[in-house]
Order: C-alpha cells, then sequence, then structure tokens
C-alpha cells in the first residue's frame, strides 16, 4: 500500500495551520474532502497554485479567476465596484443568480453569505492563499446544499517556522492596499496573523454619455484581521482555532447609495492519524454579521435622486460542524465519509415608501434554515488504467420562523403580518466517475451528478427595488435540481497539455427574476408602477437546458515562454415553463453564448517576467426577456514582476489595457453601467 499518509495529513492540516510549509505536488481535496492527484478526479477540475493566482494581472480575486472561462459573477463588474448583493459566483453559466449556484469555501468553511448566498471576495487573503481548486460540475456528494455549478475552494498557506510576508501596492483612482501575514511559533504550537487594508476613490458607474450631476465615484474601503493558533495534541493530533473579524463600506455611485459590512468569524478544527490507514477531520464554525445598505431612484436628467428604501441593518448567523473520515484499503483504494450541520438564520430590517421627507413604512423579514447532510464516497483503482468513484449523499432540511411584517412608522399600524408555513425535505445527491488512462499521455474521463440548492432566506422573504424594477420575494419557492454530467478528453506531453469537455445538465425548478407587469399603473402585488418601470417576482422555472463545450490549451514553447488559451460554448436556454410560456426558447440573462482566455508568461531576463492575458466575453442579456442587450466585450491585462532579491519583488499590473467599454448593465429606461476602465496598480512583494 501506497503510503499516502504524510500528503493527507499535510492537506488537512492546510486550513488548521499544520506545521509544516506544503512543498508537495499539487493535490486536489475538493472532490471528495480526501487528497488526490488531479489525474484522479473524473470531473472538470482547474488546479491554481497561490503563486499563479498573485501574478495574475487583476486588482481582485475574483478578477484573477476570470482567466477560467467557466467562472463568472452574477454581472460582468468584478468585487472592485459590485454591490455585494450581485457577487455571487457561477460556473459555466448554470443559471447565474446574485445568490451563488456555486459553493465558495474558505478554508472549508462555506463563504457564502448566510442570508443571501453571495461571496464578500474581499474577505480572503490573496498573499497567504496556498491554491485554488475550480470543481466544474462536481462535488454535491461531498458538499450538499448549493453545489449546483460546482465547488470553488480556497486554501491558505499552512503555517511555517517562522517568517511572513508582505505586500503593499498603490493605484489608478487613489487605490492603496496593504497585506501582511506574520507566523511564529510559540511555546508547543504555532500563531499566524494576516490582515488587510484596501481603499480605493472608484470611477463612475454610468456609461460617460448616460451620466448626469447624481453620479460619482463608487469608491470602497475594506480592512480584516485574522488569527490562528495551532498545537499538536497527542503523538497523532493537530488542533487549531481561527478568528476573523472584517469590515467594509462602499459607495454604489450616488451621494446616497451605499453599503457597509460587519463579520466576526471563529472556527475551531481536530486534525488526528490514528494509524496509517485512518485519518479523520472535525470542525466547527460560527459567523455573526450585519449589512446595510441605501437605495434611491434618479430622475430622466440624472440630477437629482429620491430615496427609495434603506435597509439599515441585516443582522444574519451561521453556525456549523462537520466530520470526516478517510480510510485507505489495498492498493490505492479508499473511501471518505462523513457528516456535516449548518444552521442560518437572518432578517432584512428596512424602511420604504419614501414621502413627505421620510420614509413612511417599516419591512421585517426574514426566517431560519437548518440542514444536516450524510455522505460516502468511494474511489477504486480495477486496474492501473481505469479508475472509478461513486458516492451517494442524503441531506434533510427544515426551514421554520419564516416571516414578513410591515407597519406604518407614523402610527405603528400594522399593514402586513405574514407567518409563512414550516416546511422540511429531503435531498438525494449520487455521484459516479470514471476515468481511463490507455496510455502515459492520454485522460478520457466521464461523469455525473445529481444536486440541489434551497433558495435563500433573501431569495423566500425580502423584496427589493432597483430604480423602477420592483422584484418581489416569495416564499413559496421550490427546492433548484439539477442533473449533471460530463464527458471530457485530455492530452498532455512534453510541454503541451490539450483539453476538451462536453457537458450537460438538466435544470428543474430553477428561480428566476420573472417580468410580470409593465407599468404604468397599480398592480395588485406590487402596488404603483411608473412608466418604464416593470414588476417582476422570483419563481421556479420547470425546466432550464444548460450545456456547451469547454477546449483548454498549454504549450511550453521554450523554458521562458508559456501559453495558455481556454474557451466556452455555452448555450443556456428556458425549455420549459408554465407560469411565463412566453420565455421558453429564451437564453439565460446574464449567460454569454461564447466566452475565451489567452495568457502568456514570459521570463524575459533571470528578474524579469512579463504576464499579458486577454478575455473575451460574448454578447449577453440582461433580463429574463432577452430585451436588454449587453454587447461582446474584449479586454487585454498586462503585468510586470521585477526580482530585487530572493526575498523581495516590483510588480506592475495594468487592467484594461486598452481602456475598452466594458458594459455591465443595462436598465429598462436605457441608462448603461459600464465596469472597470483602465487601472493601473504598482508595488512591492516581500519574503522573510
Amino acid at each position: 500500500m501506497r503510503f499516502w499518509c504524510r500528503p493527507l495529513a499535510a492537506l488537512l492540516l492546510a486550513p488548521a495551520l499544520g506545521a509544516q510549509t506544503l512543498t508537495l505536488d499539487p493535490l486536489a481535496v475538493t472532490t471528495a474532502r480526501t487528497p488526490q492527484a488531479p489525474a484522479q478526479v473524473p470531473f472538470s477540475l482547474q488546479h491554481l497554485r497561490g503563486e499563479k493566482i498573485r501574478s495574475t494581472p487583476a486588482l481582485t480575486l475574483d478578477g484573477a479567476l476570470r482567466s477560467v472561462p467557466g467562472f463568472g459573477l452574477f454581472r460582468r463588474s468584478d468585487s472592485l465596484t459590485a454591490h455585494p448583493t450581485a457577487q455571487g459566483a457561477t460556473l459555466r453559466g448554470l443559471g447565474p443568480s446574485g445568490a451563488s449556484r456555486s459553493l465558495v469555501l474558505l478554508d472549508d468553511v462555506p463563504l457564502n453569505d448566510p442570508f443571501g448566498g453571495w461571496v464578500a471576495w474581499s474577505k480572503v487573503p490573496r498573499e497567504a492563499l496556498a491554491s485554488v481548486e475550480l470543481l466544474r460540475g462536481g462535488g454535491a456528494t461531498a458538499w450538499g446544499n448549493a453545489a449546483l455549478g460546482g465547488v470553488i475552494h480556497l486554501r491558505t498557506l499552512p503555517a511555517s517556522a517562522g517568517g511572513g510576508r508582505i505586500a503593499a501596492s498603490l493605484g489608478s483612482f487613489s487605490t492603496r492596499s496593504a497585506e501582511v501575514m506574520f507566523t511564529q511559533p510559540a511555546a508547543r504550537g504555532t500563531l499566524q496573523l494576516t490582515g488587510r487594508d484596501f481603499s480605493t476613490g472608484g470611477f463612475v458607474l454610468v456609461a460617460p454619455e448616460d451620466r448626469g450631476p447624481v453620479d460619482q465615484p463608487a469608491g470602497s474601503r475594506h480592512r480584516w484581521l485574522s488569527a490562528r493558533w495551532s498545537q499538536p495534541v497527542g503523538d497523532s493530533a493537530e488542533l487549531a482555532f481561527t478568528g476573523r473579524s472584517f469590515t467594509e463600506n462602499r459607495g454604489n455611485g450616488t451621494a446616497y447609495q451605499r453599503n457597509s459590512s460587519q463579520e466576526n468569524f471563529g472556527s475551531v478544527s481536530l486534525v488526528a492519524q490514528p494509524h496509517r490507514s485512518f485519518a479523520w477531520t472535525a470542525l466547527a464554525y460560527g459567523q455573526g454579521q450585519s449589512f446595510a445598505s441605501t437605495f434611491s431612484s434618479i430622475n430622466a436628467a440624472r440630477s437629482a435622486e429620491t430615496p427609495a428604501s434603506h435597509q439599515f441593518d441585516v443582522p444574519a448567523t451561521a453556525l456549523g460542524a462537520s466530520w470526516t473520515g478517510i480510510w485507505a484499503h489495498t492498493g490505492e483504494d479508499r473511501t471518505s465519509a462523513g457528516v456535516d450541520l449548518r444552521r442560518v438564520r437572518g432578517e432584512t430590517r428596512e424602511h420604504f415608501m419614501y414621502g413627505a421627507g421620510d420614509f413612511t413604512r417599516l419591512r421585517v423579514a426574514g426566517g431560519t434554515q437548518e440542514f444536516a447532510g450524510l455522505f460516502a464516497l468511494h474511489e477504486r483503482a480495477p486496474s492501473s488504467a481505469w479508475r472509478a468513484t461513486f458516492g451517494a449523499r442524503l441531506d434533510g432540511w427544515r426551514e421554520h420562523d419564516g416571516h414578513r411584517r410591515e407597519t406604518d412608522r407614523a402610527t405603528g399600524a400594522a399593514l402586513r403580518t405574514e407567518h409563512h408555513a414550516d416546511g422540511e425535505g429531503l435531498a438525494f445527491s449520487p455521484s459516479a466517475g470514471l476515468v481511463w488512462s490507455p496510455v502515459a499521455d492520454w485522460r478520457v474521463r466521464v461523469a455525473a451528478q445529481s444536486s440541489f440548492r434551497r433558495p435563500t432566506l433573501n431569495e423566500l422573504h425580502r423584496p427589493f427595488r432597483v430604480g423602477s424594477v420592483i422584484t418581489e420575494a416569495n416564499a413559496a419557492l421550490e427546492t433548484e435540481r439539477v442533473v449533471s454530467g460530463e464527458i471530457g478528453a485530455q492530452y498532455a506531453r512534453e510541454g503541451i497539455s490539450l483539453g476538451a469537455a462536453f457537458f450537460w445538465n438538466e435544470f428543474r425548478d430553477a428561480i428566476g427574476n420573472v417580468t410580470l407587469v409593465r407599468g404604468p399603473g397599480t398592480f395588485p402585488l406590487f402596488g404603483f408602477i411608473p412608466s418604464g418601470g416593470v414588476g417582476r417576482q422570483r419563481l421556479n422555472l420547470e425546466r432550464l437546458s444548460v450545456h456547451g463545450l469547454e477546449v483548454s490549451g498549454s504549450w511550453r514553447a521554450v523554458p521562458s515562454l508559456t501559453i495558455e488559451t481556454a474557451y466556452l460554448y455555452n448555450e443556456a436556454t428556458v425549455r420549459h415553463t408554465t407560469l411565463a410560456p412566453a420565455l421558453i426558447g429564451k437564453r439565460l440573462a446574464q449567460v454569454p453564448r461564447h466566452s475565451a482566455t489567452a495568457g502568456a508568461t514570459w521570463l524575459a531576463t533571470r528578474h524579469l517576467t512579463v504576464t499579458a492575458r486577454g478575455r473575451l466575453i460574448g454578447r449577453q442579456f440582461e433580463d429574463d426577456e432577452n430585451l436588454l442587450l449587453l454587447g461582446t466585450t474584449v479586454t487585454a491585462d498586462f503585468g510586470l514582476s521585477y526580482t530585487l532579491t530572493k526575498r523581495g519583488e516590483l510588480f506592475l499590473t495594468v487592467e484594461n489595457l486598452g481602456n475598452a467599454r466594458i458594459e455591465t448593465g443595462r436598465s429598462t429606461d436605457g441608462i448603461v453601467s459600464t465596469g472597470t476602465p483602465r487601472n493601473a496598480l504598482g508595488g512591492l512583494r516581500w519574503v522573510w
């Protein structure tokens, strides 16, 4: 039996600050919560080292991940300027939503917002990242709820014997950033501190031809501090504690529209390896946070804005725990199994309906969700050329205390009082995969899974308004379910790597913002809608189809030059819906049919490295009716890194080098929003 316990222990201890620096070849852990070589994974897996992420010419982490065409946010704008509720992650365009249809993990803990499902990318320590695994179309058996499109697993660096790293930078739009990581052995344990302070003046979000006096740059600032303590327990276990505090303040493009976030997080983990053929890990975490945001209506000349709503407090908590055991069998066969629990509670507290200089109504809405899952996965190698993986997961979910109350602020009179019926259910998530290596250079794989996602508390209970577009919540939303499959092949030899995969997804009961009425007029569900406005409600669409083709390649032309390219074709359409038959045959909003990236890394001299990246995003639609078109965009990014010593380097990043127009949004009244213009950032990175 191969001695696999050492890499297993190193990977499991990475989130818990293991005592040794990981220097082994990359191993993937996301598919089955057990380490395995990427070549053994039957699903599409992209493994990016931390060094690769840091050298990608992009200011934000999610911007760097866009080098993978299958990765995207709800909208084209990244976390530099996007409203937090629009930062949901999607893989392969599987029904993009602000709520995220992909599970994002930071050291085994969900990063998705407890109340709304979106992702605060600014919480992630880019300088302390060890790796990022993007598992497209897989992971539901291991992780359960929300892994419809796959799993994005962010793993931070383990603690070393001592030392640290710091990165400081200045850039366009008065951007300033400083991030530090420091590790110090103490007594029998190790302490690691990481922190970041970032601010930017931002840029105007509205296209030049549509701007008015109310439009101003969307600046932001965020800060976080994280501390970890780890120490051995006995001869075969490691205990670790992690704490994080995070604050963020953003402007959203006008004087009135702003948002803020605060979070406190803590976790404890215990990893044990009692003998060579068995290891286990246990994790428990708690998260408490608050969010606030303001929204306004702007007149046609964009010369004045009127408050529309003030979401003054959105408290949310998440508590979770998990246990995973890993058994090694004869040869390279192994089994992983475990259980996990998660409980989230949250509500929105907001003022709305503005008149006579103040808000006249108060809304309080929210509830509680609880999940419990049990899974088992088994990997078997019937011969040296074949490897099979199969597994099953059963999740039970329960929702209770759903409520929506609206009152008159002046009199306290109850205008709406709803107590939504409690609900519960079961979800079964099987998966299977097969990898065939007929010769050393070739790998063929086939994989399939079934997955589910419960609607978030935000989708169930909170309506919202953006300009003259009103979107109603729906407490009766059903569970989303997807059956996914793919067939892929890869070839790798002497500096050349080629890959292709055909994928398909049958999506049932997808939640969409469905247009029901158009203003002007007064409507039962929405109230008054002005001319040009629309009324939408979150509804389940019975059947969507998302299928396409991924191709990728890399070529190490000479030892100093590597070229990479990738392309994604995605056909995402509504196949059947009785609630909105006019949508049948329409493309899913925010999903381009074509997207591609191409990049090169050139070691120009012993000290100078040049990185270039080009991205194409095909045209896509802003809305469910395919009336609001966002045009094709092509951008180029450029980076330089100059090594000063073995410890230090200077770097320069220029995003959108050609200052291309990136259309990120189009409103019903024709106002176009645009993304990041040319943006330069330079700084120093030092390691000790």
